[in-house]
């Protein structure tokens, strides 16, 4: 039997103070959850271009990793768009590894060490989550009508980064409080600041207004471990959603707020240049939405604001909830695979062509978005058809210039790293982000992804963004790369085996 890590067992110690009604379910889960991680950091290893791996031989079944230093690392071949946690072990030079966190610390590389404590968390707070979640009854079968509730779905976090819940300087206390899946409300606090110290975009509610002051929305654990306490008073009970530090104060406005932790790759701060942007941004943005024929809605920022520091800002926006008609429901697409749906190809190919149509209609009109689970929601029928994308949180899209123009379109007023014409920088956001995500994360696997592909590439109009989709490789960012060399800025990305090569 696997012997529990430090950070497991230091999770568990705290479980048993808290909640020792979930420590023998959290153990149980650790097998599991340390066989997920493995799964996602194999595939890493697998595809991503890490100095340290000289050669790759895939057989049938199999595949072999030659290092550079002599060693080589057996494990099965790599699917890497499946879903299902089939890694349990990796032989290191004939020696079994089952726990991500072991192995990235034997490899020794650079910065293993840091990463290897970060595999450490995602295991420890993925059993966690597992071992609270809601378990099956006939009453889950019935679909929620209010977005946080579908949120809660959400139990494994990201469907391919090794670091999918990792959680470092959360305490299980924290977790169980303030995790998505946990299903708890989050009281959150309000931190007073000048107006003229402030940079506000939009407009700012009279309950966030006192005399002169801004009231700016505070996550209690940035509250607590980042601005160190200081003068604030409680504000609104809300409930947290897949990004763990944006939450739903009702069915209309949802908050988000500064979380300078490292969850996933990112520090969850807000930039002033977020800030500045963010009200330009949504009134381009729903604009250009409208010239999708009413297949995507763009939730609008309604106020931005900063007190001079990442990590005390705020903005608030639009409920995607929003855009559902009475009788239909919407739901992040990282949802998607824990709900119940009509079980065949032609549902995914469904999905998958409306994704497409929407995600290259923008791209060639000179928008990518960044469009994964979390960022993009699905709004489907009472009897689960897909009918149009909602589309949330405008931080990380690319704007080109040169192709809005070519459509006639007045580029927003807005420089920075939101601007670029290179091809392949926008084709690497929208096809990293949907199409090697949302979407291979919805199918589960190379086969049924590359399935509903080609039912749906077939139908969409001739483009050169649609020609490099189905005789390219496909991008997608090298996650794994890019906690392995920190010094080195910006996103890092590889290319995966096109799955439409598959059928040709």
């Amino acid at each position: 039997m696997q012997r529990p890590s430090p950070i497991e067992t230091r999770l568990a110690t705290e479980l048993a103070e808290v909640r020792p009604d979930l420590v023998d379910r959290y153990t149980a889960e650790l097998p599991g959850a340390r066989a997920a991680v493995l799964t996602r950091l194999w595939r890493a290893l697998a595809h991503e271009p890490l100095p340290w791996v000289a050669r790759r031989v895939r057989g049938a079944h199999s595949l072999a990793l030659w290092l550079a230093d002599g060693r080589a690392l057996h494990g099965p071949r790599a699917d890497p768009y499946a879903t299902d946690a089939y890694v349990t072990a990796v032989r290191l030079d004939g020696v079994a590894y089952r726990d991500p966190a072991r192995l990235m610390t034997e490899l020794g590389w650079p910065h293993s060490a840091g990463f290897a404590a970060e595999l450490g968390h995602s295991v420890a707070s993925l059993a966690l989550s597992r071992a609270d979640r809601e378990l099956p009854t006939e009453e889950a079968e019935e679909w929620p009508d209010r977005d946080w509730e579908w949120e809660q779905r959400v139990v494994d976090g990201h469907p391919f980064h090794p670091n999918c819940r990792s959680r470092p300087g959360f305490s299980a206390a924290e977790q169980l409080a303030y995790g998505p899946e946990h299903r708890q409300a989050v009281r959150l606090e309000a931190v007073p600041a000048a107006t003229g110290d402030c940079l506000l975009t939009g407009d700012w509610p009279a309950e966030l207004r006192d005399g002169k002051d801004l009231l700016i929305p505070v996550h209690p654990w940035q509250h607590s471990h980042v601005l160190k306490g200081g003068s604030a008073g409680p504000w609104r009970d809300a409930h947290p959603l897949v990004s763990l530090r944006t939450l739903a104060l009702d069915g209309q406005t949802h908050v988000k707020t500064a979380l300078s932790a490292r969850l996933t790759s990112s520090v969850r701060d807000i930039s002033a240049y977020s800030v500045g942007a963010a009200v330009t941004l949504s009134s381009f943005a729903t604009d250009l939405a409208a010239r999708t024929d009413g297949l995507l809605h763009i939730t609008r920022t309604l106020g931005a604001v900063t007190a001079g520091s990442p990590d005390l800002a705020a903005l608030l926006r639009e409920s995607p909830q929003a855009y559902a008609a009475p009788g239909e429901y919407v739901l992040p697409v990282a949802a998607l695979a824990a709900t119940t749906l009509p079980e065949s190809p032609s549902w995914l190919a469904a999905f998958t062509r409306l994704a497409l149509t929407v995600g290259l209609r923008l791209l060639d009109l000179g928008v990518a978005l960044e469009a994964h689970g979390q960022n993009l929601l699905v709004v489907l029928s009472g009897t689960g058809a897909p009918l149009r994308l909602v589309y949330r949180d405008l931080a990380d899209i690319r704007l080109s210039p040169a192709r809005l123009r070519r459509h006639g379109i007045t580029p927003p007023d807005l420089t920075g790293r939101l601007v670029t014409d290179d091809g392949t920088t926008l084709r690497r956001k929208l096809f990293g982000s949907l199409v090697a995500g949302a979407l291979a994360g919805t199918a589960g696997s190379g086969p049924a992804l590359a399935t509903a592909l080609e039912a749906a590439v077939r139908h969409l109009p001739a483009t050169p963004d649609l020609t490099a989709l189905r005789e390219g490789p496909l991008p997608t960012k090298a996650l794994t790369l890019m906690r392995l060399s920190p010094e080195v800025p910006g996103d890092q990305w590889t290319s995966l085996p096109n799955p439409l090569a598959a059928l040709r």
